[in-house]
């Protein structure tokens, strides 16, 4: 019973990071971000996706914690690009990796950051969880003015609440969030104003652009007593420059997400992709893509192009650092893309069309 006790402690950060590494530790029976009618995806208590795999449980987090074979990463990780200095405004279609799962992207005259992540762990503490391997790709104080701020859910790695509401002071933007978000970021300002929607959903951010929020195979959680009560999402941006699909976090399911979005909106211009935190592959499955299965999305998209995140910045799981790259240029060999089709970001790099 220590050790599991010891286990469970040294995990905890990093459960309340990844995706599909929660647990239900306690049953709770009172939502505190979001009151609804029920639907297809809303018990009245937690979100779910219908014929997605159920929760790991707290005998899977020990199972993996204790039988860990972690590669060792290196000391620090840092990006061959250096920072990003991005002009104020751009009206073609431009995109730079903050990191991780940290995008800025400059479209059609409009800047949106997604999930933007600053902290140098990724944790609900400052002093334990998985630590910032690199520096962001753009600096805090290089940022253009920000349009519009877009959350696809509420793990650490992707929503950084003191990140998101200097944001909200410094800029203003329109911030964009699925169902429960709205309560978890005003407490960390209580003025800023959060336009939350379902799957299905769209918001309007002006000069022709439009942010549609769809379904993905994945999960929310703050704590270890609030497991899906909250909505997570993947985006698509419309614009006049065409279609961006955007994932933060998924597993690749039996791959229907990704006809579904190319049967709405057509074969995207652009795709932006996870391609890490996938080891060991038992437990992160449901969850998370691994290099192949987000080569599989891309052909199922039909996209032009596709950029890979979610690697390189901070170790959640098992693989080596530089693992998700090579075993995405595998995929892609073995598919027979040039792999320029699809690159593994690192921080600051930029692409653009």
């Amino acid at each position: 019973m220590k050790r599991r006790s010891l286990l469970t402690v040294a995990s905890a950060a990093t459960v309340m990071t990844l995706g599909g590494v929660g647990y239900a530790a306690h049953k709770r029976g009172r939502n505190p971000y979001y009151r609804g009618p029920v639907s297809d995806h809303f018990d009245g208590l937690r979100f779910f996706l219908p014929d997605q795999a159920t929760d790991k449980s707290l005998p899977d987090v020990l199972r993996w914690q204790a039988k860990r074979a972690r590669e060792a990463w290196p000391n620090s990780f840092p990006s061959p690009f250096p920072a990003d200095h991005p002009p104020e405004r751009v009206e073609g279609l431009r995109i730079t990796l903050i990191g991780h799962a940290s995008y800025l992207v400059q479209v059609a005259g409009r800047n949106i950051l997604i999930d933007p992540v600053f902290a140098k762990r990724a944790s609900p503490v400052r002093f334990a969880g998985p630590k910032r391997f690199n520096p962001p790709g753009i600096a805090f104080a290089d940022l253009p003015p920000i349009d519009a701020v877009l959350i696809t859910h509420n793990h650490y790695d992707h929503l950084d609440g003191p990140a998101v509401a200097r944001i909200w002071q410094a800029h203003q933007p329109l911030i964009v969030a699925p169902l429960g978000n709205d309560a978890i970021l005003r407490g960390y300002d209580d003025t800023m104003h959060v336009e939350t929607r379902d799957w299905g959903e769209s918001v309007d951010v002006g000069g022709g652009l439009q942010i549609h929020l769809t379904p993905a195979n994945h999960w929310s959680a703050r704590g270890v007593r609030d497991r899906r009560m909250a909505l997570w999402c993947a985006f698509v941006i419309t614009s006049p420059r065409g279609v961006h699909y955007h994932v933060g976090d998924t597993g690749f399911g039996d791959g229907a997400l990704f006809r579904d979005i190319r049967a709405r909106f057509g074969p995207p211009r652009l795709a932006t992709l996870p391609i890490g935190a996938y080891e060991p592959r038992w437990f992160m499955r449901p969850q998370h893509m691994d290099p192949a299965e987000a080569v599989q999305a891309f052909r199922l998209l039909g996209a032009e192009q596709a950029l890979g995140h979610h690697w390189g910045t901070f170790q959640l799981t098992d693989e080596g650092v530089e693992r998700p790259a090579e075993a995405l240029n595998a995929a892609l060999g073995a598919a027979g893309l040039p792999p320029e089709r699809f690159l593994a970001l690192r921080p600051g790099q930029v692409w653009q069309a």
